[in-house]
């Protein structure tokens, strides 16, 4: 369809959106969501990536508070310091919407949580970082990438995934299965934009560094 967004024009204007409307999410649209995100390549193609997405309000609920505590724990050793390429009012507004979602995050209508499923039970010192989870990334990228091409907002965080014994209760998943990423999505209520970025030339080399 001529409408439709292009690829680079969705990658270049993926914004994290934050701040959603209450505004319930067709089910057909968040089945696509995922559907996009199991497109995404994973290591040794295992196909491993598990998405639970949760409306029932109770459920986000409950979410939400896990939420609420880990950005609590975050937010504490946060200043608005400026960087090169993120001015300390660009940081301070980052760290607003942060705050703003999870106050928020219990009338977010939709709350996927990406998983995978491992071959074995994982240990109890077990942390669901970016390394252990390659194979999950890829989909979470995907799904942010269709989400955007849909006009609905969502951003991935980790902070409402800290307390594992917790999560795996509120979602009931079975030992094997580890979740390592909470993508909120709705209907933003502010307006999409480019994203900004440092520019090619400071972050690429050919061949070696120096």
């Amino acid at each position: 369809m001529g409408d439709e967004m292009g690829i680079f024009e969705v990658m270049y204007n993926c914004r994290a959106m934050r701040r959603l409307k209450p505004d319930p999410v067709p089910d057909e649209l968040l089945v696509k969501l995922v559907d996009a995100a199991n497109q995404a390549p994973s290591g040794s193609n295992a196909q491993n990536g598990r998405w639970i997405v949760v409306s029932d309000q109770s459920q986000r609920e409950r979410l939400a508070e896990l939420n609420r505590k880990g950005v609590e724990r975050y937010i504490q050793g946060q200043r608005p310091t400026a960087q090169p390429h993120h001015d300390p009012d660009k940081r301070q507004r980052m760290l607003d919407a942060v705050l703003w979602q999870a106050e928020h995050m219990h009338e977010i209508p939709a709350l996927v949580i990406a998983c995978l499923e491992m071959a074995s039970d994982p240990p109890e010192n077990f942390f669901a970082g970016a390394n252990a989870g390659g194979s999950i990334w890829p989909g979470v990228q995907n799904l942010l990438l269709a989400a955007r091409a849909l006009g609905l907002g969502a951003a991935p965080t980790t902070l409402g995934l800290g307390n594992r014994k917790a999560v795996k209760e509120v979602l009931n998943l079975p030992g094997n299965i580890e979740a390592f990423c909470l993508i909120p999505v709705g209907y933003p209520l502010g307006k999409f934009g480019p994203v900004t970025r440092r520019p090619v030339e400071e972050i690429m080399r050919w061949d070696r560094w120096s």
